[in-house]
């Protein structure tokens, strides 16, 4: 697919292909020369890379004369073209800001004139020429999303749709916004072409086909260190700050903080967003009236974190924290070690879950913890059940109605007034595809491989109802994720950090560790709330590391 699609008409209006102008800009002639004060102007002959899938800490090019080609490595392996810069155009998309392996490959077209803008040099301009930044940034995000949508630079899953395993594979990838395509063997006629081009056999499934070799059924872990998501740690750096979790609390202390010029290292266990990232829609955030998906503002709180010079390391979650001395060293769970000056702790909590026989084995077959565009295309046009009285329930509940044959909500109370925003509680009430449950808790699962039925019992009258579901959706609060704190730090009585120390409000009973968001005890449980955490405890960091000096 080129810019000089004809097709382009027939797009869907939010593909960003369908948005040449801004996906793919002309810089002015004035930009352009602006841009070059910060390189080097260089001849290539035709065919010559400029860069190859898989590098990282690439140059960014802008093209004088002549083309640049952009291409990726279809499942036969052979060369796709993605697009073609010409004069006045550039390459370049999100990964230009980050340590990760890029998806795509560039080669000159002709005898070829570029120049050539290092890495840091980059960044300079970025932040120098601000006009220029903001068609740059806007096209690079333009440009991933489109990735996204088709597929291209990314890798193909095969499994089961109803799988764990595969669940949890395409969960990491939506989250982490790595492009990928999905051939579920339940539904797709093309599975079982592709296992025999790759010489697989069901028991090798989920597989993940990345750069033409199949991975069987890889760990997020090791799934992350074969795409290049994962980052080089020096031990023996000391950073400025360390923020553990990038949920909405962590990501507005690292734009905050990484654009106030401290060296920052963001970690994260799984992907950016915390709960947030897999709510459906947010639909009381400030500034957005229409609503967004956590996904989506997870995708931008990381991208501003990036462009201000923050690191993100995925896929390693804090194994543990010496706090002993000064710095600080935080263990990963791979083994490597971090030193930093000063810690937030955005760790956020976990999901709770159901004491019922045979839970664990329909996790991720039918029980979900999030109400995401891939949960409700497994369950679509069945009956689900989502148990809460929560805004996230409730977000769950009316997002799953437009797909799903019916959605039968169980609280533990009468109704929904004491716990969940009233524009949800008139939109459930609203709709007919939505039936409200009183007093009701779940008393059975039933299915074999996946979760195909539940019970749930009224605990009033004592009647049970047995219901057939493609799936159970359960969001009945969180436990804070503190474990790795290992008695560093005070908690209260439920698990939570304890902070107030010496009139701050994010300071905790150690000095130089903060607290922010859902894991602080206290904290209001709303993602404006963490993002305001998050962007004010970088005052009193400033202050701590002031007292370093």
């Amino acid at each position: 697919m080129s810019d000089s699609n004809p097709g382009v008409s027939e797009l869907d209006p939010s593909d960003p292909m369908a948005r040449l102008a801004q996906t793919f800009p002309v810089l002015s002639q004035d930009m352009a020369m602006r841009v070059a004060a910060f390189g080097n102007a260089e001849t290539v002959c035709d065919g010559a890379k400029l860069f190859t899938r898989g590098d990282r800490h690439v140059d960014f090019f802008l093209v004088q004369s002549g083309g640049v080609e952009v291409l990726e490595f279809s499942q036969g392996c052979a060369p796709n073209v993605i697009t073609v810069h010409g004069p006045g155009q550039f390459t370049g998309e999100i990964d230009l800001f980050t340590d990760r392996q890029i998806l795509v490959s560039a080669r000159a077209i002709g005898e070829t004139r570029v120049v050539r803008v290092a890495r840091e040099a980059f960044r300079k301009l970025i932040s120098a020429e601000p006009d220029i930044g903001e068609i740059l940034m806007r096209a690079f995000i333009l440009r991933r999303v489109a990735l996204l949508q088709h597929g291209h630079g990314g890798v193909t899953l095969v499994g089961a749709g109803h799988s764990a395993d595969t669940v949890r594979l395409l969960s990491f990838l939506l989250r982490n916004g790595y492009p990928h395509r999905l051939i579920d063997t339940e539904r797709d006629p093309a599975a079982a072409g592709l296992l025999e081009w790759f010489h697989l056999e069901q028991g090798d499934l989920p597989v993940v086909v990345a750069d033409c070799a199949p991975l069987r059924n890889p760990s997020n872990h090791a799934l992350a260190d074969v795409l290049g998501l994962t980052i080089t740690i020096d031990p023996e750096h000391v950073h400025d700050l360390a923020v553990v979790g990038a949920g909405p609390a962590g990501l507005a202390a690292a734009v905050y903080a990484a654009s106030e010029g401290l060296d920052t290292i963001v970690i994260e266990g799984i992907a950016p967003g915390g709960q947030a990232g897999t709510s459906s829609k947010i639909e009381n955030y400030l500034g957005f009236p229409t609503g967004i998906s956590g996904q989506a503002l997870a995708g931008r709180a990381q991208v501003q974190a990036l462009k201000f010079g923050a690191r993100l390391a995925v896929s390693r979650s804090a194994d543990s924290l010496d706090c002993s001395g000064q710095p600080f060293v935080i263990a990963l769970e791979d083994g490597s070690t971090l030193k930093t000056r000063a810690v937030v702790v955005a760790t956020g909590a976990s999901y709770r879950k159901l004491d019922l026989p045979r839970y664990e084995a329909f996790e991720g077959q039918g029980i979900h913890y999030a109400a995401t565009a891939m949960e409700a295309n497994l369950c679509a046009n069945q009956p689900v059940v989502v148990i809460g009285g929560g805004n996230s329930a409730g977000q769950a509940a009316v997002f799953l109605s437009r797909t799903a044959q019916h959605v039968h909500m169980l609280v533990r109370g009468t109704g929904l007034a004491s716990t969940m925003s009233s524009y949800l509680i008139d939109r459930i009430a609203a709709s007919p595809r939505i039936t409200l449950h009183g007093h009701s808790e779940i008393s059975e699962l039933h299915g074999d491989q996946s979760l195909d039925g539940v019970t749930w019992r009224n605990q009033l009258t004592g009647d049970a109802a047995r219901q057939d579901v493609g799936a159970l959706f359960v969001m009945i609060g969180a436990v804070p994720n503190t474990a790795w704190l290992q008695g560093c730090l005070d908690l209260d009585a439920a698990g939570f950090v304890v902070t107030g120390r010496d009139g701050g409000t994010f300071t905790t009973s150690r000095t130089g560790i903060f607290a922010v968001g859902d894991v602080r005890s206290g904290s209001v449980k709303r993602v404006a709330s963490g993002v305001g955490e998050g962007s004010v405890v970088i005052q009193q960091i400033h202050r701590f590391l002031d007292m370093l000096r």
